[in-house]
């Protein structure tokens, strides 16, 4: 990558947004939801696919889909996507629609498969057949490097450049998705001014999320109904951030490739290294937190499908060429976790514009 200079610390200018066309799909999501609501709040044009959104999600508590084009449609289905992505026009594209949950693609491995490859090859053919499209941002996620654990190899901060080779079928859904990515990129990108990046995140949590086999909503729900968490894997390892971090990087590299192509990409995105810490110490300080004799069970003895133990991510090129640093520790993060959970849950949106104002805020 050529020499682009520094932008300053945690440089984004949300005011670029303003009055641009942003096509996300899977807007109805956890991350989804934020990553409208910033853009919402920033004053751009949304236009959203994405399944459904379930009764008691994010989506619905806060309507968004009362304040934006917002489409019920499944990424798999490339005429319908194809119809909403035509006529809407999108200057920037956000692609996180994805069967998400590793368990979960233990038991669908096809339908993985072809939400998060296919689902791929639809929204790049979208943009690639597109007039309007500048920008063009693939969220994937850090498990999609090939991770060797036995006692025998020491564990790694992976970086850009380290094999893509995902083991479970989500991890490899989404190495697929790289490479396919990857693919489109050299075949038909690098002759025109449509800039395409990847961005491999960390485990994002936050206030909202509502997924199953997820250690917050697992901790939530368990706090909720005065019940103990039940933690699968206490021992693993994971560069949990919020999800204001990882949506803030998103919305810049988004911006800075729109103007110049040249910061296009593959990023890694993660937590500091000091706050790469085993699932035990996160559900620690969450019971802490949270408060009330909070307290969790370990059952990894039980049988379980593979997982990962140990997945940390090298952030210095994100670092060197976005001068970009983390702004929330895990302490501050599960605060603000706990914060959200406790809100008035009539009044989620004020609570997220809180948090949102609060991060921009601090250096």
């Amino acid at each position: 990558m050529e020499n682009l200079g520094k932008l300053g610390n945690n440089m984004i200018d949300l005011s670029f947004y303003k009055g641009k066309k942003v096509f996300i799909t899977g807007h109805t999501g956890f991350k989804g939801v934020w990553l409208t609501k910033i853009l919402l709040d920033a004053g751009a044009i949304i236009k959203g696919y994405s399944l459904q959104a379930e009764e008691n999600s994010l989506f619905k508590k806060i309507s968004l889909d009362k304040k934006i084009d917002s489409v019920c449609g499944d990424i798999r289905d490339f005429e319908k996507l194809k119809t909403e992505f035509e006529n809407f026009g999108a200057e920037i594209v956000i692609h996180m629609a994805a069967q998400a949950l590793v368990r979960e693609s233990y038991k669908n491995p096809q339908y993985t498969y072809e939400t998060n490859v296919m689902g791929t090859v639809n929204i790049l053919e979208c943009v690639r057949n597109s007039n309007t499209v500048k920008s063009f941002i693939n969220i994937t996620t850090d498990k999609v490097y090939e991770n060797i654990e036995n006692e025998n190899v020491i564990p790694k901060a992976f970086k850009e450049e380290d094999k893509l080779n995902g083991r479970d079928p989500y991890s490899n859904s989404k190495s697929c998705s790289e490479l396919v990515t990857s693919s489109y990129k050299q075949s038909f990108f690098e002759e025109t001014d449509i800039a395409i990046s990847t961005v491999r995140a960390g485990n994002v949590i936050g206030g909202g999320d509502r997924a199953k086999d997820r250690i917050i909503p697992d901790c939530v729900n368990a706090a909720k109904n005065n019940q103990k968490i039940v933690v699968r894997n206490p021992y693993s390892i994971r560069p949990y951030q919020h999800v204001l971090e990882a949506l803030m990087v998103y919305l810049l590299i988004a911006e800075k490739q729109y103007s110049n192509k040249g910061y296009s990409g593959n990023y890694n995105v993660g937590s500091s290294s000091e706050d790469i810490v085993m699932t035990k110490d996160l559900v620690n300080i969450f019971c802490e937190k949270w408060g009330n004799g909070l307290e969790w069970i370990d059952v990894s003895e039980r049988k379980e499908p593979y997982e990962s133990k140990c997945l940390m991510l090298d952030c210095s090129k994100v670092k060197e060429v976005f001068s970009w640093n983390p702004k929330w520790d895990i302490e501050k993060t599960v605060e603000s976790i706990v914060e959200f959970e406790k809100y008035d849950q009539t009044k989620l949106e004020e609570c997220m514009e809180n948090q949102i104002n609060r991060f921009l805020k601090e250096k």
